[in-house]
């Protein structure tokens, strides 16, 4: 198994920390966002990371790299077993993407958003599966952007970060 990947990017962090929880080995192809080689847009048209290549089977997105391995590798499961609890996760993950994750972008690039006020409301501690989604961004925001977060958010993050997964994914954050 191979992963396209660059550290710093958080769609790659989340694939990073599910591939940790499954204890899957895995290589990981390092690339520069800013000078992609080609072969990229050959394995995925967008260019953009990650990209899981599974002995051939190569699948980008990491919202649907994270259901994959969920699916591939089952145990531990990440997402809840039921069938209602399982949808919900996913919603989160994707409405996710939408809201936070683009404040995120948005803030670092210096635009006047909401990054904080949907850190507010962000709750963690609901669905591992949505956690590892989730935190990538949770913890470049603070400790990236210096975003200072809510109280209830830094403990369920540091309660969070006890996982190794995540512990891995906060070394890589500090050390960029």
């Amino acid at each position: 198994m191979r992963l396209i990947d660059v550290a710093r990017c958080p769609y790659c962090a989340r694939v990073r920390m599910v591939l940790a929880e499954k204890g899957v080995d895995y290589e990981t192809v390092e690339i520069d966002l800013s000078d992609r080689p080609a072969w990229v847009y050959d394995l995925n048209v967008t260019g953009r990371v990650p990209i899981l290549d599974d002995d051939g089977f190569v699948l980008p997105e990491s919202e649907v790299i994270m259901a994959y391995l969920d699916e591939r590798f089952p145990d531990p499961p990440l997402l809840p077993a039921d069938p209602r609890a399982r949808a919900e996760a996913r919603l989160r993950v994707h409405r996710f993407d939408r809201s936070l994750g683009a404040d995120y972008y948005a803030f670092r690039r210096g635009d006047a958003n909401e990054l904080r006020a949907r850190l507010d409301s962000l709750q963690l501690d609901d669905s591992l599966y949505a956690d590892l989604a989730y935190a990538p961004w949770v913890i470049r925001a603070r400790d990236m952007l210096g975003v200072e977060l809510p109280a209830r958010l830094a403990r369920q993050l540091d309660a969070l970060a006890e996982r190794p997964s995540v512990a891995a994914e906060v070394a890589v954050v500090q050390s960029l």
